[in-house]
């Protein structure tokens, strides 16, 4: 049973299907494969966006960084939530391909308010030559506390960027979890909600590694093919790349994980529940925020057979103190795993 991340679990057989049958003659290098026409195509179809500029990473930091590059000087600041992954997982990765622009973090529970980005982007005024001027917007969807903006909230966000002349950018590294939660279209939750740019995830929902990073305005297209190059990020053999994501889009396999893995959560959440777990947040995705005794979190880690990020000491402190945890569910989590865990308790 392991709840500590969807990185954490397999690839799934009809992606790894589709890397094996590429697997096989010659094809061109540096994404000019046949596979990434098709990839391409199929990426602006399910976006409704078809002058879209696509493009393949294999790694979340390298597709928001480098997105963000294109939409950043280095005089500039990108305002995120304050537990955005480009703020607290990516190693300084955005400020070091932004040329040394800064994030500019609005304080937040878990979404990010139009309200609390309004204030921060009026305390960044452009035209102080002593200060950061305003660069872009980033929006996380879903959360990393799990939540889940809805289309609504979304819009009343990009509409703040946009009356102050900022491009948005939204980090999907969950990105079909969310679609699933909300359901509602690609495009609906995207360029039809204000957003310039996504970071469209495949490794957290059953791909080896690889995340699509679409421009809904191809402007930015060969800047992006220029940074990514020299960032280090042009894979030679990428049809390995587009292989993984013809497999994880073909029959929407990609929405059919998603929702496996919030389906799964959602039994968990039940679960928990019924146990008298308390919540720091409420579930709408494939991740959970969870408080339980110390004496409980000792009982589960006993039983060995459960995995999930802990924050605080297990071991020494009163048995009845309240620890947090969470608990993530992938593609791969299924009710028997779910239903075991929950027995432990």
């Amino acid at each position: 049973m392991f709840f500590a991340s969807d990185n954490a679990g397999i690839i799934h057989p009809q992606i790894m299907q589709a890397m094996v049958d590429a697997n096989t003659g010659y094809a061109m290098p540096y994404g000019k494969d046949p596979i990434m026409d098709e990839v391409r195509a199929r990426i602006r179809e399910i976006f409704e966006a078809p002058e879209a500029a696509v493009y393949l990473v294999a790694t979340g930091t390298a597709a928001n960084a480098l997105a963000l590059a294109c939409y950043t000087q280095p005089w500039q600041t990108v305002f995120c939530a304050q537990f955005a992954h480009i703020e607290e997982d990516e190693c300084n990765a955005p400020e070091f391909y932004m040329g040394g622009a800064k994030l500019t973090l609005i304080p937040t529970k878990d979404k990010m308010t139009p309200d609390a980005l309004a204030a921060a982007i009026a305390r960044r005024p452009n035209g102080n030559v002593h200060m950061a001027q305003a660069g872009a917007v980033s929006i996380t969807q879903a959360t990393e506390a799990g939540t889940v903006h809805t289309l609504e909230e979304l819009r009343a966000l990009t509409a703040v960027a946009k009356a102050a002349n900022l491009p948005v950018h939204l980090d999907g590294a969950r990105f079909a979890n969310a679609l699933v939660t909300l359901d509602c279209t690609a495009a609906e939750m995207t360029w039809k909600s204000g957003v310039d740019v996504v970071s469209f995830g495949g490794t957290k929902n059953g791909c080896a590694g690889v995340e699509t990073v679409v421009f809904f305005d191809p402007e930015k297209a060969w800047e992006f093919e220029l940074r990514r190059k020299r960032g280090a990020h042009l894979f030679s053999k990428h049809r390995y790349l587009s292989a993984q994501m013809q497999g994880y889009l073909k029959d929407d396999l990609w929405l059919d994980m998603a929702r496996k893995s919030n389906a799964a959560c959602a039994r968990l959440t039940a679960g928990l529940r019924e146990k008298g777990a308390q919540f720091v947040h409420s579930p709408q995705a494939n991740m959970i925020f969870v408080r339980l005794p110390r004496a409980t979190h000792q009982r589960l880690h006993a039983a060995g057979a459960v995995y999930y990020v802990l924050d605080g000491d297990m071991d020494n402190g009163p048995a009845d103190e309240i620890l947090r945890s969470r608990m993530v569910c992938d593609w791969a989590m299924n009710d028997d795993l779910v239903d075991q865990f929950l027995s432990h308790l």
